[in-house]
């Protein structure tokens, strides 16, 4: 079964270790480390992993380790970001551990301001940024830079790690074992995380092929069910992993990807399968009632033709339907039930 986080007192001589994997970022890389050289909070370390770069970035990467104690440097053949990510945090000494891609920065406070959210509340997992606070319900995955950790919980879960092989949703298969994994989890909603968007990016160019989507869909399950089993955690955890698939496979990949007819029917299979055998016998009326209007149906629907036909007429009534809903509510006595009932109908009905 689950033990439900760690408990534990300060004791590491670092309080954070930024892991950075690198890969061709010459013309980014200095002003990532600085961004983390600048940080209120200094005592940290850097753990630069180059990932078989072939521009000037281990040059860069060495440079910054020769003059700072602190930056410390490892080079690897070109294994991928979860290798490198892996290994970085094989060296990491800090308390907590955060993980910094190399493209992009940090606002001066970042680093200081999760520390002490974690320490004021002993927690072990700390959401960084605004957006993944206003969907702390429905949380179940998050990319990397929005996941602040510490690091003993890591150690007495050695079989969370970044899964090799796997890309996109390396980050989201990893968060989401550390969220099954504790309850002490806390969020930074005024944390500053500067993301940059170029073409040069792995997900962007990943997420363009579509047929290598399709094929690793089904190796995000099998890692998801290898892990609720080994833990024997499918009726429990039963609405975490539905929301998971919700989010990943079917409203990132099924609903926003470009499939062709003959890969959505594939998809709409192994999604529906997975969910019929692995997830659905758990769930109750309450778990379903959170899901999302779209992914209800999905499950539900006759074949992914059904569904798609479904969906568009969705589209165009959503907004009337929403601001309906939302209209009712206000004759509601109670203001704490208000509350409630909209964030439940902003859920069901926003993002798909």
């Amino acid at each position: 079964m689950v033990e439900k986080g760690i408990h534990m007192e300060r004791s590491c001589a670092v309080d954070v270790s930024v892991i950075i994997p690198v890969y061709n970022m010459e013309q980014y890389l200095d002003e990532t480390i600085q961004s983390v050289l600048n940080q209120e909070l200094q005592n940290f370390e850097i753990i630069l992993v180059n990932d078989g770069s072939t521009d000037s970035s281990a040059e860069i990467c060495e440079k910054y380790a020769s003059i700072d104690s602190r930056i410390h440097f490892f080079d690897q053949e070109n294994l991928g970001v979860s290798v490198a990510r892996n290994m970085g945090l094989t060296y990491a000494k800090g308390e907590f551990v955060y993980f910094l891609d190399s493209d992009d920065s940090l606002d001066s406070a970042f680093l200081i301001g999760a520390c002490r959210i974690a320490w004021k509340d002993n927690l072990d997992l700390v959401v960084v940024g605004e957006a993944y606070f206003y969907r702390a319900k429905r949380l179940t995955a998050v990319p990397t830079c929005a996941l602040f950790i510490r690091k003993a919980l890591l150690d007495i879960h050695p079989e969370i790690r970044f899964p090799v092989g796997i890309q996109p949703c390396e980050d989201g298969l990893f968060s989401h074992q550390l969220f099954i994994m504790t309850d002490r989890i806390g969020f930074d909603p005024t944390a500053l995380y500067f993301y940059r968007k170029h073409e040069s990016q792995n997900h962007i160019r990943i997420n363009g092929q579509t047929g290598h989507i399709l094929k690793q869909i089904p190796t995000w399950l099998d890692v998801l069910k290898a892990f609720y089993q080994k833990h024997d955690i499918f009726a429990s955890q039963a609405l975490k992993l539905a929301l998971f698939v919700e989010h990943e496979p079917f409203e990132l990949r099924y609903v926003k990807m470009s499939f062709d007819d003959s890969q959505k029917k594939l998809l709409f299979d192994v999604i529906c399968d997975f969910m019929r055998r692995y997830v659905e016998p758990y769930l109750s009326e309450n778990d379903r009632k959170t899901l999302s209007i779209p992914f209800r149906y999905f499950i539900r629907a006759r074949d992914h033709s059904d569904f798609d036909k479904f969906y568009r007429g969705y589209l165009k009534n959503k907004p009337k339907k929403f601001r309906r809903a939302l209209f009712w509510i206000k004759f509601i006595p109670f203001s704490s039930l208000r509350r409630k009932m909209r964030q439940n109908i902003r859920d069901q009905y926003s993002g798909i």
